[in-house]
């Protein structure tokens, strides 16, 4: 798999609870890599959206076979960008 962002789509006027997720969590996104600065996403996610309002989720799966998104997260992950990951 290429290298990715994680990026969270947050409901207005939330943010990131303590521990980097929360209820305020509408979608979890991915985008590509920025390759003159790899910390940061493309202009946008996989599915088309801009990432400039989008949280960066700082998740790396830690094993092989881990999903691309956080676990407790399957039911916001983005099916769109599953779909375009699933076809690099």
């Amino acid at each position: 798999m290429a290298a990715i962002v994680v990026l969270f789509e947050l409901a207005p006027d939330q943010a990131l609870g303590p521990e980097g997720v929360g209820p305020g969590v509408v979608a979890v996104h991915a985008a590509g890599q920025d390759p003159d600065v790899p910390e940061d996403p493309q202009a946008r996610t996989f599915c088309g959206l801009d990432t400039a309002p989008m949280e960066h989720a700082h998740y790396r799966p830690t094993r092989p076979g881990e999903p691309w998104y956080p676990p407790e997260l399957e039911q916001q992950r983005c099916r769109l960008c599953e779909v375009a990951l699933h076809r690099l």
